[in-house]
Protein backbone atom coordinates (compact mmCIF):
# COMPACT_ATOMS: atom_id res chain seq x y z
CA UNK A 1 0.00 0.00 0.00
CA UNK A 2 1.40 3.33 -0.77
CA UNK A 3 1.43 5.93 1.80
CA UNK A 4 3.43 8.50 0.39
CA UNK A 5 4.07 10.29 -3.11
CA UNK A 6 7.17 11.27 -3.78
CA UNK A 7 8.54 14.15 -6.52
CA UNK A 8 11.79 14.61 -7.81
CA UNK A 9 11.82 18.81 -8.65
CA UNK A 10 13.71 19.43 -11.83
CA UNK A 11 11.99 18.25 -14.92
CA UNK A 12 9.24 16.67 -13.06
CA UNK A 13 7.74 19.85 -11.28
CA UNK A 14 10.27 22.86 -12.91
CA UNK A 15 11.93 22.08 -16.69
CA UNK A 16 15.64 22.52 -15.82
CA UNK A 17 17.20 22.82 -19.60
CA UNK A 18 20.03 24.75 -19.15
CA UNK A 19 21.55 23.55 -22.42
CA UNK A 20 18.47 25.43 -23.83
CA UNK A 21 18.83 28.55 -22.38
CA UNK A 22 22.33 29.08 -23.54
CA UNK A 23 21.08 27.77 -27.28
CA UNK A 24 19.07 31.31 -26.36
CA UNK A 25 22.12 33.33 -24.93
CA UNK A 26 24.97 32.77 -27.13
CA UNK A 27 24.16 29.93 -29.60
CA UNK A 28 24.26 26.24 -30.16
CA UNK A 29 27.76 25.65 -31.79
CA UNK A 30 28.94 28.45 -28.65
CA UNK A 31 27.09 25.98 -26.18
CA UNK A 32 28.43 23.49 -27.36
CA UNK A 33 32.21 24.49 -26.93
CA UNK A 34 31.58 25.95 -23.54
CA UNK A 35 30.08 22.90 -22.24
CA UNK A 36 32.93 20.48 -24.03
CA UNK A 37 35.48 22.59 -22.14
CA UNK A 38 34.18 22.86 -18.45
CA UNK A 39 32.19 20.74 -16.83
CA UNK A 40 29.54 22.72 -15.73
CA UNK A 41 26.84 20.12 -14.78
CA UNK A 42 29.55 18.72 -12.72
CA UNK A 43 29.91 22.12 -10.52
CA UNK A 44 26.04 21.69 -10.57
CA UNK A 45 26.60 18.78 -8.93
CA UNK A 46 28.91 20.30 -6.56
CA UNK A 47 26.15 23.07 -5.60
CA UNK A 48 23.87 20.42 -5.13
CA UNK A 49 26.02 18.77 -2.65
CA UNK A 50 26.03 22.06 -0.83
CA UNK A 51 28.80 24.09 -1.79
CA UNK A 52 27.65 27.87 -1.63
CA UNK A 53 25.45 28.80 -4.84
CA UNK A 54 27.32 32.22 -5.72
CA UNK A 55 30.82 30.62 -4.42
CA UNK A 56 30.75 27.45 -6.21
CA UNK A 57 29.85 28.91 -9.76
CA UNK A 58 32.15 32.27 -9.94
CA UNK A 59 35.14 29.95 -8.68
CA UNK A 60 34.70 28.10 -11.81
CA UNK A 61 33.93 30.95 -13.81
CA UNK A 62 37.34 32.25 -12.67
CA UNK A 63 39.08 29.29 -13.90
CA UNK A 64 37.66 29.78 -17.55
CA UNK A 65 38.46 33.16 -18.17
CA UNK A 66 37.01 32.56 -21.81
CA UNK A 67 33.92 31.15 -20.89
CA UNK A 68 33.28 33.87 -17.15
CA UNK A 69 30.81 36.08 -18.80
CA UNK A 70 29.08 33.01 -19.71
CA UNK A 71 29.56 30.69 -16.77
CA UNK A 72 28.34 33.27 -14.20
CA UNK A 73 25.24 33.38 -15.82
CA UNK A 74 24.52 30.17 -14.29
CA UNK A 75 24.23 32.22 -10.84
CA UNK A 76 22.38 35.85 -12.39
CA UNK A 77 19.93 33.81 -14.93
CA UNK A 78 19.71 30.50 -12.75
CA UNK A 79 15.43 31.37 -12.70
CA UNK A 80 15.59 31.36 -16.78
CA UNK A 81 17.14 27.57 -16.69
CA UNK A 82 15.24 26.22 -13.93
CA UNK A 83 11.90 27.21 -15.65
CA UNK A 84 8.80 26.94 -16.43
CA UNK A 85 6.71 25.14 -14.01
CA UNK A 86 5.20 21.92 -15.22
CA UNK A 87 1.04 22.77 -14.41
CA UNK A 88 0.11 19.69 -14.91
CA UNK A 89 2.68 18.00 -12.54
CA UNK A 90 2.09 20.65 -9.58
CA UNK A 91 -1.89 20.10 -10.26
CA UNK A 92 -1.03 16.72 -9.38
CA UNK A 93 0.81 17.31 -6.32
CA UNK A 94 -2.07 19.48 -5.11
CA UNK A 95 -4.64 17.09 -5.85
CA UNK A 96 -2.89 14.57 -3.94
CA UNK A 97 -2.84 16.61 -0.56
CA UNK A 98 -6.09 17.84 -1.10
CA UNK A 99 -6.52 13.98 -0.58
CA UNK A 100 -4.99 13.84 2.24
CA UNK A 101 -1.75 11.91 0.62
CA UNK A 102 1.28 12.90 1.95
CA UNK A 103 3.39 14.37 -0.55
CA UNK A 104 7.32 14.18 0.04
CA UNK A 105 10.48 15.46 -1.97
CA UNK A 106 13.71 14.34 -3.13
CA UNK A 107 15.26 16.79 -5.06
CA UNK A 108 19.33 17.44 -6.13
CA UNK A 109 18.95 21.06 -5.28
CA UNK A 110 21.48 23.42 -3.77
CA UNK A 111 20.76 25.23 -0.73
CA UNK A 112 20.75 28.70 -1.97
CA UNK A 113 19.14 27.80 -5.11
CA UNK A 114 16.51 25.88 -3.78
CA UNK A 115 15.72 28.75 -1.31
CA UNK A 116 15.63 31.00 -4.05
CA UNK A 117 13.47 28.72 -6.38
CA UNK A 118 11.03 28.49 -3.40
CA UNK A 119 11.02 32.52 -3.90
CA UNK A 120 9.52 31.82 -7.21
CA UNK A 121 7.48 28.74 -7.31
CA UNK A 122 4.94 28.80 -4.51
CA UNK A 123 4.38 25.15 -4.64
CA UNK A 124 7.52 24.29 -3.09
CA UNK A 125 6.21 25.03 0.46
CA UNK A 126 3.74 22.92 -0.04
CA UNK A 127 5.46 19.20 0.29
CA UNK A 128 4.86 17.73 3.75
CA UNK A 129 8.89 17.22 3.94
CA UNK A 130 11.75 18.13 1.27
CA UNK A 131 14.51 16.50 0.78
CA UNK A 132 17.22 18.39 -0.63
CA UNK A 133 20.59 16.98 -1.73
CA UNK A 134 22.54 20.45 -0.68
CA UNK A 135 21.51 20.35 2.82
CA UNK A 136 21.99 16.45 3.38
CA UNK A 137 25.36 16.51 1.75
CA UNK A 138 24.71 13.79 -0.92
CA UNK A 139 23.19 13.72 -4.47
CA UNK A 140 21.08 10.92 -5.95
CA UNK A 141 21.52 8.65 -7.17
CA UNK A 142 23.92 8.01 -3.66
CA UNK A 143 22.18 5.11 -1.68
CA UNK A 144 22.91 6.69 1.29
CA UNK A 145 20.24 9.55 0.13
CA UNK A 146 17.56 7.24 -0.02
CA UNK A 147 18.51 5.49 3.15
CA UNK A 148 18.47 9.32 5.02
CA UNK A 149 14.85 9.62 3.62
CA UNK A 150 13.45 6.57 5.04
CA UNK A 151 14.89 7.41 8.24
CA UNK A 152 13.53 10.76 8.15
CA UNK A 153 9.89 9.76 7.24
CA UNK A 154 9.97 6.20 9.17
CA UNK A 155 7.92 4.87 6.47
CA UNK A 156 8.93 1.08 4.68
CA UNK A 157 10.30 1.85 1.34
CA UNK A 158 7.93 -0.20 -0.22
CA UNK A 159 5.04 2.41 0.59
CA UNK A 160 6.62 5.13 -1.15
CA UNK A 161 5.70 6.05 -4.84
CA UNK A 162 8.74 7.77 -6.44
CA UNK A 163 8.92 9.57 -9.67
CA UNK A 164 12.03 10.80 -11.13
CA UNK A 165 13.11 11.76 -14.62
CA UNK A 166 16.68 9.82 -14.52
CA UNK A 167 16.62 6.18 -14.63
CA UNK A 168 19.54 5.91 -12.85
CA UNK A 169 18.09 7.72 -9.61
CA UNK A 170 14.43 5.84 -9.42
CA UNK A 171 17.10 2.19 -10.44
CA UNK A 172 18.81 3.30 -7.17
CA UNK A 173 15.59 3.89 -5.38
CA UNK A 174 13.81 0.20 -6.78
CA UNK A 175 16.94 -1.42 -5.27
CA UNK A 176 15.69 -0.51 -2.06
CA UNK A 177 12.20 -1.78 -2.61
CA UNK A 178 10.73 2.02 -3.11
CA UNK A 179 7.99 1.99 -5.99
CA UNK A 180 8.90 4.33 -8.88
CA UNK A 181 7.76 5.67 -12.32
CA UNK A 182 10.13 6.87 -14.43
CA UNK A 183 8.69 10.56 -15.36
CA UNK A 184 8.89 11.33 -19.30
CA UNK A 185 6.04 13.93 -19.18
CA UNK A 186 2.59 14.73 -16.19
CA UNK A 187 0.08 12.43 -18.71
CA UNK A 188 1.81 9.14 -17.99
CA UNK A 189 2.36 10.10 -14.01
CA UNK A 190 -1.14 10.79 -13.90
CA UNK A 191 -1.73 7.34 -15.59
CA UNK A 192 0.20 5.66 -12.66
CA UNK A 193 -1.76 8.01 -9.95
CA UNK A 194 -4.75 7.43 -11.15
CA UNK A 195 -3.98 3.39 -11.86
CA UNK A 196 -2.55 2.99 -8.11
CA UNK A 197 -6.02 4.15 -6.78
CA UNK A 198 -4.50 7.47 -5.55
CA UNK A 199 -6.26 10.01 -7.71
CA UNK A 200 -9.30 9.57 -9.79
CA UNK A 201 -8.93 10.79 -13.54
CA UNK A 202 -11.18 14.03 -12.91
CA UNK A 203 -8.78 14.48 -10.02
CA UNK A 204 -5.69 13.86 -11.97
CA UNK A 205 -6.61 16.47 -15.08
Amino acid sequence: MIEAVVFDIGNVLIEWQPEQFYDRVIGAEARRAMFDEVDLHGMNDAVDRGGDFQGTIYATAARYPRWQREIEMWHSHWIEMASPAIPRSVRLLRALRARGTPVFALTNFGIGSFAYARTEYDFLNEFDRAWVSGQMGVIKPDPRIYALAEADCGLAPASLLFADDRAENIAAAATRSWQVHHFTGPEGWAARLVSEGLLTEGEAK
